[in-house]
C-alpha cells in the first residue's frame, strides 16, 4: 500500500532544522544585562535605604548592638534633633538658594556656549572643549583658595553669591558639553525651515531649537543641582558663617553624635533625589533623543 505525500509535507521535510542558538544567546545576554542593572541598583540604593532607616530610628535603637536590619523602634526624634540643631535651617536655605542660583547661571552662560559649539565651526574648537574639561580635572582646592582671596578683596566673602560663583565655575564645563551634544541632535534643517517661514535666527532658536533641547537642558540642570548640593570643600573654604548644609554637617562631625550624622546624611540625600524625581521625565526623553 503506497502513501501519497503532499507538496506541503515535502516542503516541510525539505526545510533545515531551526537553529535556536542565537535566540538562546540573546536571551542569556538580556538576562545578564538585567541582572547587572539590578546589582548596580541595589549597590547604589542600599546605603540610601540604610541611612534612611537609621534616620527614622530612635536613639535607643541606634545604640543597640548588634543592630538589626530594620530598627526596633521607629521615631522622628533623630530628625527633629537634627533640624533643631544650631545652624541647620539657615544652612538648608543657603544650600537651596546656591543650588538654584547655580542652575540658573550655568544655563544662562553654558547653554548659549553649547549652542555655539553645536552650530558653528571655528579654529580651536576641539582645544576649547579639552580646555573646559581641564577645569574639572583641577582639584577644588586649586580653585577655591584663589577665589577666596579674590572674594576677600571684593568684600563678597562668606556670602551666598561667593558660593554660587564657585559652584557655577565647577558646573559650567559639563553644562556646556551636555547642552552642545543635545543641540547637535536637533536637525539644522528644522531651524532653517523656521527661518524660511519668517523667523529670525533668535526666534528660530527660541521657538524651535530650545523646546526640542529641553530634555538635555533638564539633564544638565539635574547634574548642576546635585553637584552644587553635594559640594563641600569649596563651600567650606569661601564661607564661614553662611555655610551650606553639607559644609555645616562636615564642620560639625567631630563633635556630633551618631544620630546627628545619620540624620544629616539623610537630609543631604533627600532634596537631590526629589529634584531628580521631578526632572526624570526630561532625562528619559534626553536618552531617547540621543539614541535616535
Amino acid at each position: 500500500m503506497t502513501t501519497q505525500v503532499t507538496d506541503g509535507e515535502q516542503a516541510t521535510r525539505a526545510l533545515p532544522p531551526v537553529d535556536r542558538a542565537p535566540l538562546r544567546r540573546r536571551r542569556r545576554h538580556a538576562i545578564a544585562v538585567q541582572a547587572a542593572c539590578t546589582a548596580v541598583t541595589l549597590f547604589m540604593a542600599l546605603p540610601i535605604v540604610l541611612i534612611g532607616l537609621a534616620a527614622v530610628s530612635s536613639r535607643d535603637a541606634l545604640a543597640e548592638f548588634p543592630k538589626s536590619l530594620l530598627p526596633s523602634e521607629f521615631s522622628t526624634e533623630t530628625l527633629q534633633a537634627f533640624v533643631q540643631a544650631t545652624g541647620t535651617v539657615p544652612a538648608f536655605g543657603n544650600s537651596l538658594l546656591v543650588g538654584l542660583y547655580t542652575v540658573f547661571w550655568s544655563l544662562v552662560v553654558g547653554a548659549p556656549a553649547g549652542y555655539a559649539l553645536a552650530r558653528h565651526v571655528f579654529r580651536g574648537k576641539d582645544a576649547y572643549r579639552v580646555f573646559m574639561l581641564l577645569v574639572r580635572a583641577l582639584p577644588i582646592v586649586v580653585l577655591s583658595v584663589p577665589l577666596a582671596t579674590m572674594f576677600l578683596r571684593l568684600d563678597v566673602y562668606d556670602t551666598v553669591f561667593a558660593t554660587t560663583l564657585v559652584h557655577t565655575t565647577l558646573a559650567l564645563p559639563t553644562t556646556v558639553l551636555i547642552t552642545a551634544s543635545i543641540f547637535v541632535s536637533v536637525p539644522r534643517d528644522v531651524e532653517e525651515a523656521a527661518q524660511v517661514f519668517g523667523c529670525s535666527r533668535w526666534q528660530a532658536a527660541r521657538r524651535v531649537v530650545v523646546p526640542l533641547a529641553l530634555p538635555g537642558v533638564a539633564a544638565s540642570s539635574i547634574f548642576t543641582f546635585v553637584l552644587s548640593w553635594n559640594e563641600i570643600l569649596g563651600a567650606t573654604v569661601v564661607t564661614l558663617g553662611h555655610r551650606t548644609l553639607p559644609a555645616q554637617v562636615l564642620t560639625s562631625l567631630s563633635e556630633a553624635s551618631v544620630a546627628y550624622r545619620f540624620a544629616g546624611g539623610f537630609a543631604l540625600i533627600v532634596p537631590a533625589l526629589l529634584f531628580i524625581f521631578l526632572m526624570r521625565r526630561y532625562l528619559l526623553n534626553m536618552w531617547g533623543t540621543t539614541l535616535r
